[in-house]
């Protein structure tokens, strides 16, 4: 089940709340009872085995082919 962050804006709190998709506009109460919240946009998160960045690319070997490939541009 999604969670969606809330923030009061009575008492400034965030929180978190688990509910289905279908419910995600319904109204929030905060914690403290307040009615006045705001749901805040939130980055997804996505589970993996790994979180090691993309290995750079190989390095262009230089020379041949081309105007500019190979030299003759002044």
């Amino acid at each position: 089940m999604p969670r969606y962050e809330y923030r009061c804006r009575t008492c400034g709190d965030s929180f978190e709340l688990s509910r289905p998709m279908a419910e995600s506009a319904a109204p929030a109460t905060c914690p403290e009872g307040h009615d006045d919240t705001v749901k805040l946009l939130s980055t997804v998160a996505v589970g993996g085995a790994s979180a090691a960045p993309a290995p750079a690319p190989a390095p262009r070997a230089g020379g041949g082919g081309g105007c500019c490939g190979g030299g003759c541009c002044g």
